[in-house]
């Protein structure tokens, strides 16, 4: 008997782990992480990233660097010469190991950042396998087209042993190491059907968590837990810059609501490597926007994402292919993650994909300056309203679903909240309340 081919298939075909449902992530660049840069150092700031409301601790590359044509003095992460080592620079095998029981037992998650677009030039493939290789017009290797990335090259997935090779390794990992997935670079430029199978062979060694450098909806369908939110975080410095206003925000949000799956995570980040080494750090991005910008990362629909030096205020772009360090510092804005997160946690309507609550707009008279939305799951109820422009908004909320008594998230005051009232925020401002 044939399935009907009018019957809707799942939207999302895999199964995500039972602790991302609530889950954040926070991102170690280990290089700069520590003055030692090595995982042992890095090991002994897991109990402060656990205290700040972190489930998922991504590390970038592991993996020994290649020396030729090297960028900087230590090169890139991102140019992988064995896959199935550990970079010196970071400690041994066994530290790895160390590293991630030691998460473990904290209650939290580790996924490896992992390349499987290209490779170094001097990566042990280049020698065993040359066939498992790309290569230009002329016959030879070639860096991936159209980039400035000639520190690397590129693979050619058209190779069912380079396909198992790739494979074969990932598991290496989660079976030796007990990494719990990975952040898996260029997502996009590997064909689907290969994470496909990469992800359904991870999940037989255990439950795996997998996040997409990409933005694409069949990713999620049987290979991918999470994209990032690249298009949430170029809006949102637009409109910081006064290049775009909440009108641009809402089609993100537009976008997120029908051509994501339901059950999608989508990552939202104020700042990661790329951004901060190339782009600026949060604050050249987002200047007055960024406060309310991290609070709609948590608030929103999406896995809010700290990138290391967040939390201490840290406002130096750290260099990339060469040493650099975080300097640590209490700062208000560690203060405000935990805050965020451990709301995030607290409120079924803020949790991720099908299990939290859809955002429901609350029309108000300022659509371009102001966005408002309920979140709800159940009896669980969160009200989100910010004022992207640098003027107070005093808007009149329409037909939405924000009826009822309300607490402040931060302040505990009590608020009452009805359709056609009027109803202010400072410039750049925000406020989330909780149904009471």
């Amino acid at each position: 008997m044939t399935a009907d081919p009018y019957a809707p298939r799942p939207a999302v075909e895999l199964t995500h782990p039972e602790w991302s449902r609530s889950a954040t992530i926070y991102q170690i660049n280990q290089r700069h992480f520590t003055p030692e840069g090595t995982f042992r150092a890095a090991e002994a700031h897991l109990p402060r990233i656990r205290d700040l409301g972190i489930d998922i601790v991504w590390l970038m590359p592991v993996h020994p660097i290649g020396e030729r044509n090297r960028k900087g003095v230590l090169g890139s992460p991102y140019a992988v010469q064995d896959y199935l080592a550990v970079n010196p620079e970071y400690g041994t095998l066994e530290d790895l190991r160390h590293f991630v029981d030691t998460a473990h037992d904290l209650g939290l998650h580790v996924i490896l950042d992992w390349v499987a677009n290209h490779t170094a030039w001097d990566n042990v493939l280049v020698e065993e396998h040359p066939e498992w290789y790309a290569r230009d017009w002329k016959g030879d290797f070639r860096p991936t087209p159209w980039w400035d990335w000639d520190d690397i090259i590129d693979l050619d997935y058209d190779n069912p042993d380079l396909r198992r090779y790739m494979t074969e390794a990932m598991k290496y990992w989660v079976r030796e190491v007990g990494v719990d997935g990975y952040r898996c670079d260029v997502a996009g430029f590997v064909p689907v059907d290969f994470w496909d199978n990469a992800r359904r062979e991870l999940d037989e060694i255990k439950p795996v968590f997998m996040l997409a450098e990409w933005e694409s909806r069949d990713l999620h369908v049987r290979a991918f837990d999470m994209t990032y939110g690249w298009s949430w975080n170029e809006t949102l410095h637009k409109i910081a810059h006064g290049k775009a206003d909440v009108e641009a925000l809402k089609v993100y949000y537009a976008w997120n609501d029908r051509f994501y799956q339901r059950d999608a995570y989508r990552m939202l980040f104020v700042s990661n490597h790329d951004k901060n080494a190339w782009e600026g750090t949060e604050y050249e991005q987002f200047g007055d926007a960024l406060v309310p910008s991290i609070v709609l990362s948590v608030i929103s629909e999406g896995m809010p994402l700290v990138y290391n030096g967040q939390e201490a205020g840290s406002d130096r772009r750290l260099v990339f292919f060469d040493k650099d360090e975080i300097e640590w510092r209490e700062d208000e804005q560690g203060e405000l993650y935990r805050t965020l997160f451990a709301l995030k946690k607290q409120h079924r309507a803020l949790w991720n994909g099908a299990a939290g609550g859809r955002m429901v707009r609350v029309p108000n008279s300022a659509e371009s300056a102001v966005l408002s939305f309920v979140r709800a799951v159940d009896d669980d109820r969160v009200f989100g309203a910010f004022n992207f422009s640098a003027e107070e908004q005093t808007v009149k909320l329409g037909d939405g679903p924000q009826a009822g008594t309300w607490r402040d998230a931060f302040t505990g005051e009590t608020v009452e909240l009805s359709q056609g009232q009027e109803y202010t925020l400072p410039a750049w401002g925000h406020q989330v309340l909780v149904g009471a």
